[in-house]
């Protein structure tokens, strides 16, 4: 099968980054690479132009990192607020998830991280405060505070019977007494 040497000019998984020389099968570089603007083929004019491809690269790569950097010391400041319905017990119907954690974190301080960047071990099951690590960048870290609260009513408040009442779509008492003529 035949080679071909090619410059990347973007990021391919599995592939490499721009700026990459490498050796791949000369049908996909021809049939894919090339026409979608992916690679350009290894001359002596495009071995100049490496060099402004390896300049975008750092520079992209340098903004990433201060960017990570940046969102990783806010979100060490803040603290989740997550409430789940839970049972008697204090255990929660179902369990927060780095999926949840990464919706919240949209949600309620609009901040975009990838659900397989946060670090959670076994998905919290039990109300309380825990502190999550994320992982943003492979140099940039930062721990979340989150704080696991009932979404359900608490038992035996002072108003108690006007909360059970209200839920059950009745009138309080004193207004549910009827005039009699």
């Amino acid at each position: 099968m035949a080679k071909t040497d090619i410059i990347l000019t973007h990021h391919i998984p599995g592939l490499g980054g721009e700026s990459d020389h490498v050796v791949v099968a000369a049908g996909y570089a021809r049939n894919y690479l090339f026409p979608n603007g992916l690679a350009i083929p290894l001359t002596g004019a495009n071995k100049r132009r490496l060099e402004s491809l390896k300049q975008r690269r750092a520079q992209r790569e340098a903004d990433e990192l201060n960017s990570m950097n940046e969102l990783g010391q806010s979100l060490s400041k803040l603290t989740l607020v997550i409430s789940m319905k839970t049972g008697e017990d204090g255990r929660l119907f179902g369990s927060v998830t780095s999926g949840t954690i990464c919706d919240e974190l949209k949600h309620q301080f609009d901040a975009t991280v990838e659900k397989r960047k946060i670090q959670l071990e076994n998905p919290i099951k039990q109300l309380g405060e825990y502190q999550v690590d994320i992982k943003l960048h492979h140099d940039v870290s930062s721990t979340l505070k989150v704080r696991v609260e009932s979404a359900n009513p608490v038992e035996g408040s002072a108003d108690g019977d006007a909360g059970d009442n209200a839920r059950k779509g009745r009138k309080p008492a004193a207004a549910a007494v009827s005039r009699s003529k």
